[in-house]
């Protein structure tokens, strides 16, 4: 950001030189029209990001959606002072960490062949809420425990204009149950953190035969994968593919674990509350 530091400075002084502000760098005094500049400036670098990140997973973003995205910025930092949302609270970190890193799904599956998408565990909409922003084809459903993040997912959408989308106000376990979601989604995605084999009973309940369930997992998921193969096989699964995916415009580096549903998951699962994390499946 430094490079952005020097040439606001570069810009404001040439700039007072033509409108004679009240400007001076000795006293460090600012007229609000300098101030809507640097601001103005900032929040260009901040959608030139967006949008260039974007193109490197191959994604082309419109004007409706890149406003939509910052609105959700804007929505979640207000928010975020009042409800624990995100640890996240720098402008380009939260581009980078939550939005382009939730578009890096797409490097795992063709999104454009899903219809219908579940984010469980949510949280403050990461990806489920991203996904649908950048894919308004999806059908999506929102979950999570919490119900005062749902509230201001369900602020979101209202915010944002948001169709086709639903928040649902429970744990994994109970939802995983309910016939009306049970094995009825073409894919179940989620950033939750969790290890494969507690996220796999969490999620895999939900999906299709011949549906998947994507996780964003950090580097050091060889051992988990290992530790978890057996129980993704129970549910109804298998591993298809871990994929190598780097954040665009950072060099942060995670893994995406691409699991396909292969056959139902035994009505045994997933377990009562709070045992799949407690005892995760060999």
């Amino acid at each position: 950001m430094y490079h952005l530091f020097y040439f606001i400075l570069f810009y404001l002084h040439h700039v007072t030189q033509g409108h004679k502000s009240n400007f001076c760098f000795s006293d460090r005094s600012f007229t609000s029209l300098d101030i809507m500049s640097v601001a103005s400036l900032k929040q260009r670098e901040l959608k030139y990001l967006l949008i260039e990140g974007a193109k490197e997973l191959n994604i082309t973003l419109s004007d409706i959606q890149i406003n939509q995205l910052f609105k959700y910025k804007e929505l979640l930092l207000k928010w975020n002072e009042n409800i624990n949302l995100t640890a996240i609270t720098n402008d380009t970190e939260i581009i980078t960490k939550h939005f382009l890193d939730c578009m890096t799904v797409y490097k795992a599956i063709d999104i454009f062949q899903v219809k219908t998408l579940l984010d469980v565990g949510t949280g403050a909409g990461f990806p489920g809420m991203v996904l649908k922003i950048v894919f308004p084809h999806l059908q999506v459903t929102l979950a999570d425990s919490l119900n005062k993040r749902l509230k201001f997912l369900q602020v979101i959408i209202d915010e944002l204009g948001l169709e086709s989308i639903e928040c649902v106000h429970s744990r994994a376990e109970d939802l995983g149950k309910d016939p009306r979601y049970r094995e009825k989604f073409d894919l179940c995605a989620s950033r939750a953190v969790a290890n494969m084999a507690t996220l796999s009973e969490y999620s895999l309940p939900f999906v299709k035969i011949d549906g998947y369930f994507i996780a964003l997992k950090g580097q050091k998921i060889d051992e988990e994968i290992e530790n978890s193969s057996n129980a993704i096989k129970l549910l109804g699964g298998k591993i298809e593919d871990i994929i190598d995916a780097t954040v665009p415009q950072t060099n942060l580096n995670h893994k995406i674990a691409k699991v396909k549903k292969i056959k139902p998951t035994p009505k045994l699962y997933p377990r009562k509350s709070g045992e799949p994390s407690k005892n995760p499946l060999k």
